[in-house]
């Protein structure tokens, strides 16, 4: 059944992929990018609809009182990975716009890369960790100062249900060099959509979300280790299973 239905959930997510897509494009062509984002969410909570109907995976939200207010409020969003689930989960809980920092070659995949490269994103090259730390910086800092919230994830890729990765600091970098705070992010999403695996299971998975940490006057890897200790200590709570 599981088979099933992560079959029907795959069909569901490429048709209406095509044309969100296309409204995507059209409306960065006539309007601004931020509208162009708006339309985007949109299909996120399209495809979320299809994750709890067709999956049956529910979602629960904690902390969504932790994030800054205002529409002109910073943040930078370092978040734990465990699945594609986040990335289509977390913009529809924002009210702001969120820039995403991905690896370049993603925007080569048809219609749902063609829609992102509309979009006001961070993409690196991973090759020159140099010159990808300096595209953060800059443009992190453009796009904070727009009211665009910026969202890393920390360990770089995605982490198996119960593991821990290498907390990189270039999300704390820019939170340290634009002044923006830090907003750590617990995801239990393996739970049900496990990374690189197609056969999603149904379930309750859980987000929370930590109270802003300052960043002025702050060491970049202090910092991270804080919000690291949160988010591991919070990956304990909401999902005690999987580190047993």
């Amino acid at each position: 059944m599981s088979l099933i239905r992560s079959v029907l959930h795959l069909l569901w997510m490429a048709i209406t992929v095509v044309p969100w897509t296309l409204a995507v494009i059209l409306v960065s062509l006539v309007a601004s990018r931020n509208a162009a984002w708006w339309v985007a969410v949109n299909w996120f909570r399209v495809v979320m609809w299809g994750t709890r109907v067709i999956l049956g995976v529910r979602m629960e939200v904690q902390g969504l009182d932790n994030l800054p207010l205002g529409r002109t409020s910073a943040a930078v969003l370092l978040s734990k990975h465990q699945s594609t689930l986040e990335t289509l989960w977390l913009p529809t809980l924002m009210s702001h716009p969120l820039a995403f920092v991905f690896k370049r070659e993603l925007l080569k995949i048809p219609f749902f890369g063609w829609s992102m490269a509309r979009l006001d994103m961070i993409h690196i090259d991973r090759e020159s960790r140099a010159a990808a730390m300096k595209h953060v910086i800059e443009q992190g800092r453009r796009l904070l100062s727009q009211g665009t919230w910026v969202i890393m994830f920390p360990e770089g890729t995605r982490i198996p249900r119960g593991q821990e990765g290498t907390y990189q600091t270039a999300g704390t970098r820019l939170a340290v060099e634009s002044g923006a705070p830090v907003v750590p992010i617990a995801v239990a999403t393996g739970r049900c959509w496990p990374r690189d695996r197609f056969v999603k299971q149904p379930g309750v998975v859980r987000v929370s979300i930590g109270p802003p940490m300052p960043s002025e006057g702050r060491d970049p890897k202090a910092l991270m280790r804080e919000a690291q200790a949160w988010i591991e200590a919070e990956m304990r709570r909401i999902d005690p299973e999987a580190y047993r």
